[in-house]
């Protein structure tokens, strides 16, 4: 096994990705995976806990995130820091080839898009509590929360489907177009 190569994550993301892609998710074992990125599976159980956390483990975005969202100057409005936070997302984000095949192996697999779920709940949770404490009340940081990350889901969405697209441009573009939706429906 060539365990000097580097890139160990990423070979066995890589790995699993690909044997996802061409044998199904069920059908993928570990040893599979960690003989596809020519390593041990200890190497494997070294970096992930099991196969699913090939496509679910590390935390780099939502630290990315906290991080962005706590250099943020003080007094910025809920919204507004979020979005600036989110602006920093491209520093962390895979490869585009990387995630739509990720996006793909998910919505295959009905117990995985619930692992996203869950993923995703963890994310707004952290966000809510870092805006309380910035100031935020609960209900603005709930609300601010969930709207950013439509806004965010939006503009990843765009940013996917155009290579050449920028991705804070596609975040104010969304952001835009929440903006819109949210005073035309709001009451009089």
């Amino acid at each position: 096994m060539a365990r000097w190569e580097g890139n160990t994550r990423e070979r066995l993301e890589r790995a699993a990705l690909d044997l996802f892609g061409e044998q199904g998710y069920d059908r993928t074992t570990v040893a599979q995976i960690a003989r596809r990125a020519n390593l041990t599976e200890r190497s494997f159980y070294r970096w992930f806990s099991d196969k699913r956390e090939v496509l679910f483990g590390g935390d780099d975005l939502e630290k990315r995130f906290l991080a962005a969202l706590d250099a943020v100057p003080a007094g910025t409005g809920a919204l507004p820091a979020l979005l600036a936070a989110f602006a920093t997302a491209p520093e962390v984000f895979r490869p585009r080839d990387f995630l739509e095949k990720r996006a793909a192996v998910i919505a295959a697999n009905p117990p995985l898009r619930e692992r996203e779920l869950i993923k995703l709940a963890s994310l707004s949770a952290a966000l809510t509590a870092a805006l309380e404490e910035r100031g935020c009340d609960r209900p603005t940081a709930r609300l601010a929360t969930d709207a950013g990350l439509a806004v965010l889901r939006l503009a990843t969405e765009r940013w996917m489907a155009d290579d050449r697209a920028d991705f804070p441009q596609m975040l104010s573009a969304a952001a835009a177009k929440l903006l819109a939706v949210a005073t035309e429906a709001a009451p009089a």
